[in-house]
């Protein structure tokens, strides 16, 4: 009887330890966040995009811009973003090249200055161009600039995920205490992310309402952040996007950035 009762034990233990974790088994947090950061975006990419901002009042506004990507030979990456439309923004820039350190380079070009200015470490946690977005979030995350471990399995929407949490370690000076986010199992695309503040408390939800497959690339066709303190939301939409173009590298580059339109 004594042999039977650790026996059931045994297996009551075993059963739990199946459902909370063998079905990522093998599979460690910062394994997972590894494949986020290297999923194919292709070699190259141009995008052309909408965003809509909306007020705490709920007043709206448009802009339109491109972006531009290229990875180089070392697969870090270069982006540039470029807007046309209304006026008060035509002709803005930012470019983001990042470094073999893990760090990125951040700068933003203002037309009406004719000047180019470096985002400094301290200036990252601000918003870009008056948008939910900080000049943090405009960047592909270093997976060692966080402690990652997976907490469970859910399916959102219709998408069976990964639940990741990811907690930014003292010297990466990040604006979040923690990031909390829901991967796609069939992409290693972050779907939905919950964003802590220094507080620990939740500030911002990223979702990303439209994925779909473009020339073979996982594509976040339509993505929002919203403020929950603020009450205000930013949502972006792809019109159009190409990959592997073969973009040349001056592209990428401070002097480029400061031709504008």
């Amino acid at each position: 009887m004594k042999k039977l009762v650790l026996f059931n034990i045994f297996v009551a233990v075993l059963s739990i330890c199946f459902l909370t974790g063998n079905a990522m088994a093998g599979m460690t947090g910062k394994e997972l966040a590894q494949l986020v950061y290297d999923r194919d975006i292709g070699k190259d990419s141009s995008a052309e995009c909408y965003m809509k901002l909306i007020s705490k009042n709920g007043h709206e506004r448009a802009r339109d811009f491109t972006i531009r990507a290229r990875k180089d030979k070392d697969g870090l990456l270069r982006q540039i973003t470029r807007f046309f439309s209304p006026a008060d923004i035509r002709g803005t820039g930012f470019l983001s090249i990042e470094r073999e350190d893990d760090k990125t380079d951040q700068f933003l070009f203002l037309p009406a200055l004719h000047r180019t200015h470096r985002i400094v470490s301290s200036g990252r946690g601000k918003s870009f161009v008056n948008t939910d977005f900080t000049y943090e979030d405009m960047d592909r995350r270093p997976v060692k600039s966080d402690e990652h471990k997976i907490i469970g399995e859910a399916v959102k929407g219709n998408t069976d995920c990964y639940i990741l949490e990811s907690n930014p370690k003292k010297e990466t000076n990040s604006q979040y205490s923690l990031i909390k986010s829901w991967i796609a199992k069939n992409s290693y695309v972050p779907i939905y992310t919950e964003l802590y503040n220094k507080k620990g408390k939740l500030e911002k939800i990223y979702q990303a309402a439209d994925l779909k497959k473009v020339e073979g690339v996982w594509t976040v066709m339509e993505a929002a952040m919203e403020n929950l303190n603020k009450k205000t939301k930013t949502i972006i939409k792809i019109n159009k996007i190409k990959y592997n173009l073969s973009l040349h590298p001056k592209l990428f580059t401070n002097r480029y950035l400061e031709k504008g339109i």
